[in-house]
């Protein structure tokens, strides 16, 4: 039986309550806050992690769980060692299923997830709607100092390497229209309509907006819906339903969404550094897309290079 790619509050409480005492160095389940922030925001993710928290849950930080790169470019997916010192960390094994949340609802926990999937290790999970939706619904939360894993034994994995796009392949891809030739990529963009024409500035100085030739604007939040804690300002984001997330994908690439959704048409998704990418992913996946990779630089690493073709046009 597969592992569901998105998981309720009360999903993920019937399993923490179905966990069977153990006297493994690891737990069934592991719970990971993967919360990033941008460069520019005032929160501090792992600073709100120490101050409240799912109970048992611990900190995974996506730009130290990371590759270095030539460009300076953070939280790169990691190497496949280091991907398995991070678990052994965490006390996760092959057999863990790992709960990935972040303090939004939904915008850094599908990163997380792809790079889980990426390394082959299937049973992971995201809650739909975070941290904030888990207290919400009024599951308990946790404020003490957090406890340290005892350390596991995680066996190196194998990467999928067909899963990550690199410059040359979005270079290469870029250069061919998709009415021309059924085996071009679709290439989706995570980032707002404003960025990917070029009306709107990056939040990284010095970098150009605009887009990669021939793709397409769908902006992550068109895969998601807000909701209003009740009594409360806080808002948090949830994943729409199924329909829905045809409906947003059809209307932001037209008739390519049913080829994409038949496995007809191969997609790639990108946004400003490779995080809300994976929101786009998990949405694709949650429609059965069997063939969808995610370009790790995106856009900040697309645009630093003096020799890419930027296009501010609609397309």
């Amino acid at each position: 039986m597969s592992t569901p790619l998105l998981l309720s509050p009360s999903q993920l409480q019937q399993l923490l309550l179905s966990e069977s005492p153990t006297d493994s160095a690891t737990k069934q389940v592991s719970i990971l806050d993967s919360s990033w922030f941008m460069p520019n925001s005032p929160r501090k993710a792992n600073e709100e992690f120490q101050e409240k928290r799912i109970p048992g849950a611990q900190f995974l930080d996506l730009d130290e769980v990371s590759s270095p790169h030539e460009l300076g470019l953070k939280h790169m997916i990691p190497s496949e060692r280091h991907f398995t010192d991070a678990c052994e960390e965490f006390g996760i094994d092959p057999t863990s299923h790992v709960i990935l949340y972040d303090t939004h609802g939904v915008f850094s926990s599908p990163r997380a997830l792809f790079m889980f999937r990426a390394f082959g290790h299937e049973k992971s999970s995201v809650l739909d709607g975070g941290l904030p939706r888990w207290e919400a619904e009024g599951f308990p939360i946790e404020a003490k100092p957090p406890v340290r894993a005892r350390k596991s034994v995680y066996p190196t994995p194998v990467f999928d390497k067909g899963m990550i796009r690199s410059y040359d392949q979005m270079v290469s891809n870029s250069f061919t229209d998709l009415h021309s030739d059924s085996a071009v990529e679709l290439v989706v963009d995570a980032r707002s309509r404003g960025r990917f024409l070029g009306t709107e500035s990056e939040p990284r100085a010095g970098l150009s907006s605009g887009h990669i030739p021939h793709s397409f604007s769908l902006p992550f939040t068109a895969f998601l819906q807000t909701r209003t804690i009740p009594n409360s300002s806080v808002q948090y984001s949830t994943f729409l339903s199924l329909p829905e997330l045809r409906n947003a994908l059809v209307s932001h690439v037209g008739d390519h969404a049913e080829a994409v959704i038949q496995g007809k048409r191969p997609i790639t998704t990108s946004c400003g550094s490779g995080m809300t990418a994976g929101v786009l992913w998990l949405g694709l996946k949650l429609l059965g897309v069997q063939n969808v990779a995610l370009y790790d630089e995106s856009w900040t690493g697309y645009a630093s290079r003096a020799s890419s073709k930027i296009e501010k046009a609609a397309n």
